[in-house]
């Protein structure tokens, strides 16, 4: 087939690898370069990169509601596009620019978690499983049919990086799956009385509330670990916090219980044992190595 591919994270480098095995790729359309690091200089998008290395022509418009930017996407006459993660809405006109139509790779099992944050709410919820759609594009937020859905188990270990990661790979074979046999597959409507909404993640959410349970919040710094990652501020300083165990703990919502090894956080009901952080500048580490040279105050209470 002769593809045109929509994407811009990391979550769609492995579906545009596939593509350019599998398939010609004769445009890639992705976000525009941003400003990054200290020195804020302009840095391309991870498929924008790939595509380079691969001499695929990459456009990067700030809106595709233009008529001529409309124009010059049909003019590509290819037979499908394909979209992972690409960031921008796209309007009827660029939806059925092409013969096939449009195709998203959407990580989670439709119609659960529509829209931006689908991974980090499937592990903040306490889902028992997560997954990827092979859906049709409409106008509608993910409410396209279903071509196939692929189920992946999360378990206690689950974070938000490696359900990602786990997801962004089998994407990539679901979609390719679907090409393979594309007319031979009756994509099925979504049921709409079971659709929930993945609202896009604020930096606020990150901060741990203790007056919420010791389970809800564990399941949160799993979620947003890697990002935008749950912490704590302690004397003004935040702390990263990358791994904890519930433990059975009394004390009032936000107490600090610590010794020379190990630090536990009272929450509404049980607690959090920590035990992997980040001190603010300083790299990730286990709480015992952090204990050596930092010490809280025990029985602090954190507001």
């Amino acid at each position: 087939m002769k593809i045109v591919f929509m994407g811009t994270p990391d979550f769609a480098v492995p579906t545009l690898q596939k593509l350019i095995k599998n398939h010609e790729v004769i445009c890639v359309y992705t976000r525009a370069p941003k400003p990054a690091g200290r020195g804020q200089q302009l840095l391309k998008s991870p498929i924008h990169q790939l595509a380079e290395q691969n001499g695929i022509e990459v456009r990067t418009p700030k809106t595709l509601r233009d008529a001529n930017e409309q124009a010059a996407f049909k003019a590509l006459n290819a037979d499908i596009a394909v979209v992972a993660a690409y960031g921008l809405i796209l309007p009827r006109e660029i939806i059925e620019a092409f013969e096939l139509g449009c195709v998203n790779v959407h990580a989670s099992l439709l119609p659960r978690w529509r829209g931006a944050a689908p991974i980090m709410r499937a592990v903040e919820a306490g889902d028992a499983q997560s997954g990827v759609s092979i859906m049709q594009v409409v106008e509608a937020l993910d409410a396209g049919a279903v071509y196939k859905k692929v189920n992946v188990p999360i378990t206690t270990a689950t974070t938000g990086g490696t359900l990602h990661d786990a997801l962004a790979s089998m994407g990539a074979d679901a979609l390719c799956e679907v090409l393979a046999h594309f007319h031979k597959i009756k994509p099925e409507p979504q049921d709409e009385s079971l659709v929930t909404y993945a609202a896009k993640v604020s930096k606020e959410e990150a901060q741990l509330n203790f007056s919420l349970s010791a389970e809800v919040l564990e399941r949160k710094i799993r979620a947003f670990n890697p990002f935008p990652m749950a912490y704590f501020e302690y004397k003004g300083e935040r702390f990263k916090v990358l791994k904890a165990e519930v433990m059975d703990r009394t004390a009032p919502a936000g107490t600090l219980i610590t010794d020379k090894d190990s630090l536990v956080i009272t929450c509404a009901d049980k607690a959090l044992s920590i035990s992997q952080i980040q001190r603010q500048g300083k790299k990730p580490m286990p709480i015992a190595e952090l204990l050596r040279g930092f010490q809280f105050e025990n029985g602090a209470v954190l507001k």
